[in-house]
């Protein structure tokens, strides 16, 4: 039945990850090459494909955007085009849209164009940490470390002094 989403119970995450990429693919090689969105130093990757809540989720990487993804059909909508999705980090919104042979899909943009990235390497790593924050619970004790600054605030005075004590409190 073409267009209509898989059903995630009887489909394998990590496959159907890799048809999409395969889509992507082919919308890469006809449609997006030659715009000037597209990095050339990179391809398409299905980043983390597993089973969520009872579909799948991933991280699509293509040389235009990199998008969190799901198969729309197991997702109720919240309106015509989005719909919102709880993960242990907290709820986010998704658009609907359609993909070739894979039907409709759920997806939440996080980078758009690709220019940040000098490579694929550097863009599957960032895949990996942003698929590992979504499913890092909220209140968990690696997310509240994760919020707070990276070091410690230093005393303006002794700063400008060149002493660069820390603010004690």
């Amino acid at each position: 039945m073409t267009g209509a989403a898989p059903d995630p119970d009887a489909e394998d995450a990590v496959a159907w990850g890799e048809r999409l990429a395969g889509s992507y693919r082919e919308i890469g090689d006809r449609a997006m090459r030659d715009l000037p969105i597209y990095n050339d130093a990179l391809g398409v990757d299905a980043v983390g494909f597993r089973r969520f809540n009872g579909t799948i989720i991933g991280i699509m990487v293509t040389p235009w955007f990199m998008n969190v993804v799901m198969p729309a059909g197991a997702m109720r909508e919240t309106s015509g085009t989005t719909l919102q999705v709880r993960f242990p980090a907290g709820e986010i919104e998704f658009v609907l849209s359609e993909v070739g042979k894979i039907g409709q899909i759920a997806s939440c943009s996080l980078f758009s164009p690709m220019f940040e990235f000098a490579d694929m390497a550097a863009a599957r790593a960032t895949a990996e940490a942003a698929l590992a924050e979504l499913m890092l619970p909220d209140d968990s004790e690696e997310a509240v470390r994760r919020r707070e600054p990276a070091t410690t605030p230093i005393d303006r005075r002794s700063f400008l002094r060149g002493t660069l004590a820390e603010r004690r409190g």
